[in-house]
């Protein structure tokens, strides 16, 4: 692995920034506060071929990895528009769809996710199963045309963007009553689907929902790869989850604290800027330096997975999404005390940061669950539930 970034992953970096400073924290913001989305930049990003840098080129992507994906969503949110979507729609949905799904899944899905013109959510999480993907509940029945699927979810994301969605629920084994996990694509205009926005205490245009399946009647073709091997399907499309939410938080990060770089070189307070000060100089010198070692396992997790090591990309992009997550919110908090009485306006905008970085720790999987897997894997502790 190099640590010099090739040419074109560079350029990717810069044109990236470029798109995001054309929008910046100011429009995203606006959106968000005013119950808007971010269809507009998701667009301009599709067109550009931005969303669809890892996917297959002979289905319109870019050919490339999870680490120029990662670079996207990167340089978008240190702009101050982090796209939550890229985590799933570009991430999730579209390796699956790769990986497992048939001729004409990819040619009716990936076109469409690498140009920005298709949206596709994904549901995994059920009120009562939490991060135990073995709990869920959401049941698919055969029929003598395809699927029946009834379940709920909650906290999808982009319910009200996504044009389909792909949904985790479980089939039943007919020789031994057991029921397993099986990924289905569901349109989220489906007659039996229905679905409720989440008040959140959250300033963002991303929209969390509850969503019911109500005995949706789903065509064969729904299914995405084989039931038998869903786990490990299920399973393919959580390490880049993982890596970019490490990505999206990342970039908050890499955000917050270059406001408050720009403040406290410009502040004075008594002869000197306040950045001079070593109270002021050593939290933001210790963020940058836990925002670099985040970004290098990121960068390592991407690496890993774009070789098909999963097994080495699950460890490292556990970490990375630990990391990212704790980076961002030492990073929006110390912007909001580097900033003092103006950390709290809107005017300012870090504040609202640092909610969104707080929810970096929690999903889509918690730094607790991340300690587990690392106690448990890493380090071949026993599993304590």
């Amino acid at each position: 692995m190099s640590f010099v970034e090739s040419e074109e992953r560079q350029a990717l970096r810069k044109a990236v920034g470029e798109l995001g400073k054309k929008y910046g924290y100011e429009w995203f913001d606006k959106q968000a506060r005013s119950g808007g989305n971010t269809s507009e930049l998701w667009q301009e990003a599709g067109k550009l071929g931005y969303l669809g840098v890892n996917l297959p080129e002979e289905y319109g992507g870019g050919g490339g990895g999870m680490g120029d994906l990662s670079i996207v969503l990167e340089e978008l949110g240190t702009a101050g528009c982090p796209l939550l979507m890229m985590v799933v729609s570009s991430s999730i949905v579209g390796t699956v769809i790769t990986r497992f799904g048939t001729a004409e899944q990819k040619q009716q899905w990936l076109p469409g996710l690498a140009d920005g013109s298709t949206t596709m959510a994904f549901a995994i999480t059920e009120p009562d199963a939490g991060s135990n993907s073995h709990q869920i509940t959401t049941t698919a029945r055969r029929t003598e045309d395809g699927w029946s699927l009834s379940g709920r979810k909650v906290f999808i994301s982009g319910l009200d963007v996504a044009q389909a969605m792909l949904v985790v629920g479980r089939t039943e084994d007919a020789r031994t009553g057991k029921l397993k996990p099986a990924l289905f694509v569901v349109p989220t205009d489906a007659a039996g689907v229905e679905f409720q926005q989440i008040e959140m205490d959250l300033i963002s245009p991303d929209k969390q929902f509850t969503l019911f399946l109500d005995d949706v009647q789903l065509p064969p073709e729904a299914l995405v790869g084989s039931e038998d091997a869903a786990l490990m399907q299920l399973f393919a499309g959580l390490n880049p989850e993982r890596i970019m939410a490490s990505a999206f938080a990342i970039g908050i990060a890499r955000h917050a604290l270059g406001k408050a770089i720009a403040y406290v070189k410009e502040r004075t307070v008594w002869k000197t800027p306040i950045g001079a000060h070593q109270a002021i100089a050593h939290p933001l010198a210790q963020i940058k330096i836990e925002l670099e070692l985040a970004r290098l396992m990121m960068q390592k997790a991407a690496a890993l997975y774009d070789a098909g090591d999963d097994l080495g990309a699950g460890e490292a992009a556990n970490m990375a999404k630990y990391a990212a997550g704790e980076v961002a919110v030492r990073a929006t908090d110390q912007a909001v005390q580097s900033l003092g009485g103006n950390g709290m306006t809107k005017e300012y905008g870090v504040a609202a940061l640092s909610t969104a970085a707080r929810a970096a720790r929690i999903a889509p999987v918690s730094r607790e669950m991340i300690l587990n897997f690392v106690a448990q894997h890493s380090l071949g502790l026993p599993k304590s539930y």
